[in-house]
């Protein structure tokens, strides 16, 4: 069986690092796996390059400063991503074919990689993870509650627009008349949540539509030593403390930093310190009341797994998320998580044995569930039950063996 991962980057961003570590488990498994991607910052040989010529580069980049160019006309968008995805450099669709793989698994595939339309000229079948809502709305990455996708989008509150004939209905459009023609499509959608919403919206209400989710390799990611942690990152030894962290930490609203910002004046432990990263120290430091430590991105495993293990519990409080890589290597590092009960966050957390779901956008029950995490009498039992979800649920081998077993079944029909 011959699969080929396809996504934008190989390992920068939430969805590639996903995408990469379904990569390996696949090898780990014997599969002949390959990613494809637009940008590549791995030295890994498994990994191939679109646009590997400078004139293929400069065309990938063109596509993607055009499709940035169709929302000049929305000046006062949000800061949730839209992709029209209307133009690419044509080379990634010529690319997967020459390959010719079993199986194509497409991931996160904007910024001109594929246009919606370069689906019905890939010859093999089709696997698509939904790292997030862009396939059936029109437009947006998140729909901030829009829910427009349900019937026909038109009028996006993302954009910020009030007619209905605007970029997101004519983005909609499109993927109507490809998803319409396309038959050889199975939707995956990584959290209950995710399959939920994508089986309810109005493009993809007739497609195979399962819920698998994302490995994670609790080889690497395991606890560490919790003072050898805090030595490595000279972090305090005597305090408690919370770590918040993803990509864009403090600069995108969807995250939650805001939330975390209101709730951390609600917490009555005393002796807490706070850990970001995933961001910088910004320029106008607010203030939270509290030692706050910005460790900036990280950009290895190594890294993330002793920072998870340097704190106590870590605080995820995204306002829409589908399946965190951040909770899961949280709770596979041992540590507790405590976030909104959205999306697809209980999928990983079990409110009250490995970690606190607050109620959804209640800033004072997330702070009560940072305070119930570190006055628990059974902390050391709830750090034990994150880490043995993550081995039952999310382990490479076992989710590697779920997803050849659909790719086998597609094969077989």
């Amino acid at each position: 069986m011959k699969v080929l991962i396809v996504n934008t980057s190989d390992i920068q961003g939430g969805a590639a690092r996903a995408a990469y570590r379904l990569h390996e488990a696949l090898l780990d498994q014997n599969v002949d796996s390959e990613i494809l991607s637009n940008e590549k910052s791995s030295d890994d040989f498994t990994v191939t390059v679109v646009a590997i010529s400078i004139k293929m580069k400069v065309l990938a980049k063109l596509a993607a400063f055009r499709d940035r160019l169709l929302l000049k006309s929305y000046p006062n968008k949000t800061k949730t991503l839209f992709s029209s995805s209307k133009y690419s450099s044509g080379d990634a669709v010529k690319a997967i074919n020459a390959k010719k793989p079993d199986i194509v698994h497409l991931h996160w595939v904007n910024h001109g990689m594929l246009t919606i339309e370069d689906l019905l000229k890939i010859n093999a079948p089709i696997v698509w993870s939904l790292h997030d809502m862009w396939l059936f709305t029109g437009g947006c990455h998140y729909d901030e509650e829009c829910t427009k996708y349900l019937i026909q989008c038109g009028g996006c509150k993302v954009l910020r627009s009030t007619k209905n004939n605007d970029l997101s209905q004519s983005v909609y459009r499109r993927k109507e008349y490809v998803l319409s023609k396309l038959n050889n499509l199975t939707v995956i959608g990584l959290s209950q949540w995710l399959k939920k919403t994508a089986k309810a919206s109005s493009l993809l209400k007739n497609k195979t539509i399962v819920n698998l989710p994302n490995p994670i390799s609790t080889v690497k990611f395991k606890p560490i030593d919790k003072i050898v942690s805090r030595e490595l990152w000279g972090l305090p030894k005597n305090k408690q403390l919370v770590l918040f962290g993803a990509m864009g930490a403090t600069s995108d609203p969807r995250k939650g930093f805001f939330e975390l910002t209101q709730a951390i004046s609600r917490v009555n432990v005393k002796d807490v310190e706070f850990v970001i990263f995933g961001s910088s120290k910004p320029e106008n430091t607010p203030d939270l009341g509290c030692t706050v430590h910005y460790v900036g991105c990280l950009a290895d495993d190594i890294s993330l797994v002793t920072l998870y293990s340097a704190v106590d519990v870590m605080v995820v409080p995204s306002l829409q998320e589908n399946l965190s890589n951040a909770i899961m290597e949280s709770l596979a590092c041992g540590t507790p998580v405590v976030g909104f009960n959205i999306g697809g966050n209980s999928d990983l957390i079990n409110h009250k044995q490995n970690g606190y779901l607050a109620k959804a956008f209640d800033t004072y029950d997330l702070a009560k569930g940072i305070d119930w995490i570190l006055e628990s009498n059974e902390y050391a039992q709830v750090c034990i039950n994150a880490r043995n979800k993550v081995l039952c649920d999310f382990d490479s081998e076992i989710v590697a063996k779920q997803y050849i077993k659909l790719y086998q079944g597609i094969l077989d029909d």
